[in-house]
């Protein structure tokens, strides 16, 4: 029996993936609006503010509170003595049920963060009531292109503005006062399949922001834009476009001599869709780069080549985008080992001596300690297992490819660790300056690669060259529970503290609810995450012992934050169900998933507050699908084009996890109308995109024999059970 190991992973990790609440009625809403006025006359968001952010508890300013990007709170009226008197401050439902990654912000006793659909909030931190939202409107069709669900990771401040990126791709410059727009931007000048998820960054009145988009056919890049009148200054390409025009850099002609055949035709990849981080003494900018497009180097780059600069860590003039150096974690990348995640900066001492140094820990295993002025790597160690490359060898800087790694030469599939989520993915680190520990949300799971024999690119879909059929899990229902045992025993998700001084590991904590999110370190001692299944924790920073526990009623994947107002200490994070794992699901979310309740959780020392008890959810009713009459191998072609094209959104094995409907839920006029809907685009404007250019009406046709076929199998075991 072939069993995917991708299960592995959204068995243990898609859970997380994947009077409280509500906005200001009228007699609180002019009080409030009152003190934000104040708020906004006196507290402009300032470079000097920024820089000396370590030093300021009571606001969290910039995404990763400090332009460091540690994620570290002075805060220590909560610690591990009294941690256990932690309660729930107040609650704030978001209108929608996708996908919830945001770290707010907080400024003088205001809250902005951003749910789905880049819908920006100001909420006021003493009571969780509304002050305003701002909702961008958001083109729905842009869906089709947003990988990893309609979310967002939250907005940047600078003035009196409040700045966010629109998953359509404008960027939008908002009056942090009343959430009316003072400018809007377009970033990718309304060409697909550009989208923007991740949170901009502001250095010196500049906002600075990338996009995604690496598997539809994206060439990446990132752009800085003057933050008073949204004018651009400056744009830096992560990849060579094509050779037979004039380079915009000489740092992308050095890059060029690196690829080989077409690339250009396909875009290249190495979008910028996260992590940034600045060092305002060097004047500095970090910037993490994506995967290629496609993911298959046979494909992308036919004669092979490193394929700058994808995978790498690039170190830019702020001022200017100049190229300074740069350190390419996953050279010809062919496993979507991204670099975009966090990046640390800190000051170390090492071997007696002190190093600026940059960290991180990118979807390949490793935790690379660079030195931050040069790019010169100081130490590489996996931090998880590590299958497809030996070690980081130090003298050539470059990993040393296991025989399993190239999957690209032959046909035959290989079995791999990390799979392609990574040893850890977008949710953030967490770095404690004192104890000099990094906290990791890791994951231990191995994945399938396979060259796909039948590749044809298709724009605007998903493309990476790799054997999508090995994600699927058996149909036979004894079948599928082994392999979904197999595939739990081989997979694990777990918080580690990290020395990167060592490079060893020092304690973890093994979730058991799905797997961990983004983390917040504090000078309280301790350590808060929350899980896939809904539970926010807080552990002792030295040992790693649960010290308090909280249920949020919904999958926790947003990073926590830490202020004060008013001399009390609040803890905030964001929780609810979505992003990619959500999306492709499949059996495991349809057994285990929380129901998605998207919402803002905050805390204090003597709170009390409940969240609403939690309703069963009414029992799915399986209308009668048409009739079963297909070929074998109408149903096989549907099968292998399902996986390739539909169960990124739809599910594996047609099994919905949660965001998207079930297709094997379709009512009458669903499969009366499959043609309208999946061939002509008559669902466009909720992101369902029109294939008639993309697919044959045989193939689709194969496709719905496929989810009729699966209907009928959730009808046929229904009987059984009603049998028994």
């Amino acid at each position: 029996m072939r069993v995917s190991f991708l299960w592995a992973f959204l068995l243990v990790l898609s859970l997380g993936l994947a009077g409280c609440g509500g906005g200001a009625d009228e007699s609180t809403a002019t009080p409030t609006l009152q003190k934000h006025k104040a708020v906004v006359d006196e507290g402009n968001v300032t470079a000097e503010r920024i820089t000396r952010a370590d030093k300021d508890g009571d606001n969290w300013l910039t995404h990763g509170r400090t332009y460091d990007e540690q994620r570290y709170s002075p805060l220590t009226q909560v610690t591990s003595a009294n941690v256990s008197q932690l309660g729930l401050a107040w609650s704030f439902d978001l209108p929608t049920k996708r996908g919830v990654e945001a770290t707010p912000l907080v400024i003088d006793g205001v809250m902005y963060t951003t749910g789905p659909w880049s819908i920006v909030y100001a909420i006021d931190v003493r009571t969780g009531h509304q002050i305003w939202s701002y909702d961008p409107q958001v083109d729905r069709s842009w869906a089709q292109y947003a990988c990893c669900d309609v979310v967002n990771r939250g907005v940047a401040a600078w003035g009196r503005h409040i700045f966010v990126g629109t998953l359509d791709g404008y960027l939008v410059g908002l009056d942090a006062e009343s959430g009316t727009e003072v400018w809007r931007i377009d970033t990718i000048g309304r060409r697909a399949p550009y989208t923007i998820t991740g949170a901009p960054r502001v250095i010196k009145g500049k906002v600075i922001i990338g996009n995604g988009g690496a598997e539809y056919g994206a060439r990446g890049y990132v752009t800085a834009y003057d933050a008073e009148t949204g004018r651009r200054v400056w744009r830096v390409y992560t990849v060579p476009g094509d050779p037979s025009r004039p380079f915009e850099s000489p740092a992308l002609e050095k890059a060029a001599a690196t690829w080989t055949g077409e690339w250009w035709k396909s875009g290249g990849g190495g979008t910028v869709w996260d992590s940034m981080a600045y060092d305002p003494q060097l004047d500095l900018l970090y910037i993490g780069v994506g995967n290629g497009g496609p993911w298959n180097p046979k494909i992308r780059s036919t004669q092979g080549g490193d394929n700058l600069y994808l995978s790498s860590i690039i170190a830019l003039r702020s001022e200017t985008g100049d190229y300074v150096w740069h350190f390419q974690t996953t050279p010809g990348d062919a496993w979507d080992y991204a670099a975009t995640q966090h990046i640390v900066l800190a000051d170390l001492n090492i071997q007696g001596k002190q190093r600026k140094v940059l960290m991180q820990a990118p979807k390949n295993g490793f935790f690379y300690v660079l030195d931050r002025e040069s790019g010169q790597l100081i130490s590489a160690k996996n931090y998880v297992p590590v299958s497809w490359a030996s070690r980081i060898d130090p003298a050539t800087r470059r990993p040393v490819l296991t025989d399993d790694a190239r999957y690209y030469e032959g046909t035959q599939p290989r079995l791999l660790r990390p799979s392609s989520a990574g040893g850890h993915n977008w949710q953030p680190m967490a770095f404690d300056p004192k104890v000099r520990r990094m906290f990791i949300p890791a994951i231990d799971m191995p994945g399938v690669f396979a060259a796909d024999p039948h590749f044809e690119e298709k724009a605007g879909l998903w493309n990476t060259g790799t054997d999508r059929s090995y994600d699927a899990m058996p149909e036979d229902p004894a079948q599928l529970e082994q392999a979904l045992a197999q595939s739990a025993a081989l997979s694990s998700a777990a918080l580690i503290a990290w020395d990167p001084v060592e490079q060893r590991e020092v304690w973890r904590y093994v979730h058991t609810g799905g797997a961990g999110g983004g983390v917040l370190a504090t000078a309280g001692g301790l350590v808060f995450e929350g899980d896939g299944s809904g539970e926010f924790a807080a552990f002792d920073t030295s040992t790693g012992r649960k010290l308090w526990h909280f249920d949020g009623q919904s999958a926790i994947q947003a990073a926590p934050i830490s202020y004060a107002v008013d001399g009390n200490q609040y803890v905030t994070v964001m929780a609810g169900l979505g992003g990619a794992y959500a999306l492709a699901g499949g059996a495991a979310l349809e057994r285990t998933a929380p129901v998605n309740r998207s919402r803002v959780l905050t805390f204090r020392l003597g709170a009390n507050q409940h969240l609403p008890a939690v309703e069963p959810p009414a029992p799915r009713l399986l209308p009668d699908p048409p009739p079963d009459t297909a070929a074998p191998d109408q149903i096989a072609l549907g099968r292998r084009l399902y996986a390739m094209r539909c169960s990124m959104c739809h599910g594996v094995n047609a099994i919905s996890g949660g965001i998207i409907p079930d297709l094997r839920y379709m009512d009458a006029n669903g499969h009366k109308g499959w043609d309208g809907v999946v061939t002509y685009g008559a669902k466009k404007l909720s992101g369902m995109p029109a294939f008639e250019k993309l697919l044959t009406l045989d193939e689709t046709d194969a496709i719905h024999a496929y989810v009729t076929r699966r209907a009928w199998d959730v009808k046929r075991a229904a009987a059984a059970t009603d049998k028994k």
